[in-house]
C-alpha cells in the first residue's frame, strides 16, 4: 500500500544519506525510483542530491510553482516507478504536499520526503508543516548536540560565529552556516535566558 512518508530532522543528521541508500535499495532489486530536490539548493550542483559523507546522485528538481502531481504522472507515462524520493522537502508548498498526497492516493506510488522540520528561528517551514499534517508515517532522523543530547533545533551563524536571530527563512548553507543544537543550547545561543 502506497503511503506518504516524512523523514525529518535538523541539519547534518544524514537525511540525504538515508534517501540515497533507500533509493539504491530499490535499484538493487530492479525497481525504479524518481528523485527530486529543490532547485534553489545548488550546494552539490544543480539537480544533485549529495551527502556529507561523499555519496550523491542526479535528481530532477522542483520549484514552488511546479505541479508535482503532473510531474510524477508524466514520469509514470514512460516508466514504472516503485517510489518517489524528495530531498529538501521543507521547500515544498502546502499545495505541493497535497499534490503528493494525491499521487499516493490516486496513482498508488509511495512518496518518501526528507527535510528539515524547523528553521533557524524555531518556526516550521511551510512544507514541513503540511507534511506533519498529511503524512501517513513520520520518522525523526536523530542527531546530537555538542552536549550529547538529541539536537532538535538549528542556529544560523554569521561570519564571526555568532547565532543570528533575524533574517530570511531560507538561506542555503551547510556546516559553515548552521549548527544543530538541543533546545537548551539553542536558547542559550539565541540569547534566551537559561537558568
Amino acid at each position: 500500500m502506497a503511503k506518504l512518508y516524512f523523514h525529518y530532522s535538523t541539519m547534518n543528521a544524514g537525511k540525504s544519506t538515508l534517501l540515497l541508500q533507500a533509493s539504491h535499495n530499490y535499484h538493487e532489486r530492479g525497481m525504479e525510483s524518481y528523485l527530486l530536490t529543490a532547485r534553489l539548493d545548488t550546494r552539490a550542483g544543480k539537480g544533485k542530491i549529495a551527502s556529507r559523507i561523499g555519496i550523491g546522485q542526479e535528481a530532477d528538481t522542483f520549484e514552488t510553482c511546479d505541479d508535482l502531481f503532473a510531474k510524477i504522472n508524466e514520469q509514470l507515462q514512460h516508466r514504472k516507478l516503485a517510489c518517489v524520493f524528495i530531498d529538501e522537502a521543507q521547500f515544498l508548498t502546502k499545495e505541493q504536499v497535497w499534490q503528493l498526497a494525491r499521487v499516493v492516493d490516486d496513482l498508488k506510488v509511495p512518496i518518501m520526503c526528507y527535510g528539515l522540520r524547523l528553521d533557524f528561528q524555531g518556526n516550521l517551514f511551510e512544507g514541513s508543516a503540511a507534511l506533519l499534517a498529511l503524512s501517513d508515517e513520520m520518522r525523526e532522523v536523530r542527531t546530537i548536540c555538542h552536549c550529547g543530547k538529541k539536537a532538535t533545533m538549528v542556529v544560523r551563524m554569521n561570519e564571526a560565529g555568532q547565532a543570528l536571530t533575524e533574517g530570511a527563512q531560507v538561506e542555503i548553507g551547510g556546516n559553515e552556516r548552521y549548527v544543530s543544537l538541543c533546545r537548551r543550547h539553542w536558547r542559550e545561543a539565541t540569547g534566551d535566558v537559561v537558568l
